[in-house]
């Protein structure tokens, strides 16, 4: 750590040039983001197709099989990374802009990125152009965070540092306060750190499904990343990446065998190993722990390590899924919808029967109704191939053009 508050002036980040402009990336750092995108859409696959998904808790472990298990399991790293990879660009930025320019941009695409949310994300989940529940999920989180991080990057970095490690640390003294608690929280408090439902009238909800605390810190704690990151180059470059991702792992480790504090609910043994693992990595999202941040960060510092320089066809593909986020997660949520409901009226289902179906399920889906993994990740896969050209093509579009409204996209 205390290299990281005496590091020296930012060195820029790698630059890859085009024929008609010059545009800053970090392979690396997209290639794990665009691998944290494609594993995303397997768990929405599963949401819209999967025969259990809404009546059932694919980490119930009552319930549940490893496979399922793990098909949910694996996609905890793709919030909590893309949120931590979008601090370290904030910072990546920072070289390049103002702080005031920084900052209005900040505050701008955090604003936009809340109105996509809303508006957009919110019909392409539900098909439901009346818009009776309002979910606050990724995107919101992400958004708010960005104009949070408006405000933070006005600190010195010793204090933006310290205030990252705060929260990060310490919110989960929350769950004490919340352990006797009747659920009937205030508004603000929603937001803030406890997932619930505002009700809007008679007809209209708004679902706070991602309260934006922790997800504030863990941007922060991306930014302080991105200054450590650019210190380092090649060689010493892993060795950093390596020694900082086993440390997290090795703190998760310690910390959640001691069953005490940084996730709401304890790990138990269960009927055999496999199933106590499970049980000891199953840790909080809604809102992420600070168990939850460790889990999913440390070892994403270790594909960082590894992806170092990586090569190959496979790491080109998935790069430039990472080099489109926003662009592949607005699509693959109304192509995967798009799918279940042909499957929806394939199965003899007709549009009446979607005017009751319960609050939070999106049309076009009987809760119960549904098909095996094995479909679920032919489709997956599937839906993300089809987006690979669309994807090529606007990133091949995005370097070679400068508008303004692309940093936006």
């Amino acid at each position: 750590m205390p290299t990281l508050l005496t590091a020296a002036p930012p060195k820029a980040p790698v630059l890859l040039s085009t024929q008609n402009e010059k545009a800053f990336r970090i392979n690396s750092i997209d290639l794990l983001r665009g691998l944290v995108m494609v594993i995303m859409a397997l768990d929405h696959s599963r949401d819209f197709l999967h025969t259990t998904a809404w009546t059932d808790d694919p980490l119930n472990l009552q319930t549940t099989t490893p496979l399922l298990f793990f098909t949910r399991w694996i996609t905890h790293f793709c919030a909590p990374v893309f949120v931590f990879l979008a601090g370290s660009s904030i910072y990546f930025q920072s070289g390049r802009k103002t702080k005031k320019d920084l900052s209005l941009f900040l505050l701008k695409r955090g604003l936009w990125l809340l109105f996509i949310e809303i508006v957009i994300i919110n019909l392409a989940f539900s098909f439901d152009l009346t818009y009776n529940t309002i979910g606050l999920q990724t995107i919101w989180s992400i958004g708010i965070s960005m104009i949070c991080m408006a405000a933070i990057i006005w600190l010195p970095f010793k204090a933006i540092l310290a205030l990252g490690l705060v929260i990060i640390l310490g919110h989960n003294g929350l769950d004490f306060y919340e352990k006797g608690h009747d659920n009937n929280y205030n508004p603000v408090y929603l937001f803030l750190h406890h997932p619930g439902m505002l009700h809007l009238g008679a007809s209209h909800n708004i679902l706070v499904l991602y309260p934006f605390l922790s997800w504030v810190g863990l941007m922060t704690m991306g930014y302080c990343f991105g200054r450590l990151f650019m210190r380092y180059e090649g060689a010493a470059r892993r060795q950093m990446l390596l020694r900082l991702g086993f440390g997290v792992i090795a703190f998760f480790i310690v910390l959640r065998a001691i069953n005490i504090y940084g996730n709401p609910e304890h790990w138990t043994q269960q009927k055999n190993v496999l199933y106590t693992i499970m049980s000891f990595i199953d840790v909080h999202k809604y809102p992420p722990s600070l168990l939850y941040m460790c889990v999913t960060i440390g070892p994403a510092l270790l594909f960082l390590a590894a992806a170092e320089g990586a090569k190959g066809t496979l790491s080109k593909v998935i790069t430039v899924y990472g080099r489109v986020p926003f662009f592949y997660y607005v699509l693959h949520f109304f192509l995967l919808h798009a799918v279940a409901t042909v499957f929806f009226f394939a199965s003899g289902h007709t549009m009446a029967e979607t005017k009751d179906l319960p609050l939070l399920v999106p049309k076009f889906i009987i809760p119960g109704q549904g098909y095996s993994l094995a479909v679920v990740y032919a489709v997956w896969l599937s839906v993300v191939a089809f987006l690979y050209p669309l994807c090529k093509w606007f990133s091949d579009y995005k370097q070679t053009h400068r508008d303004w409204w692309l940093s936006y996209l």
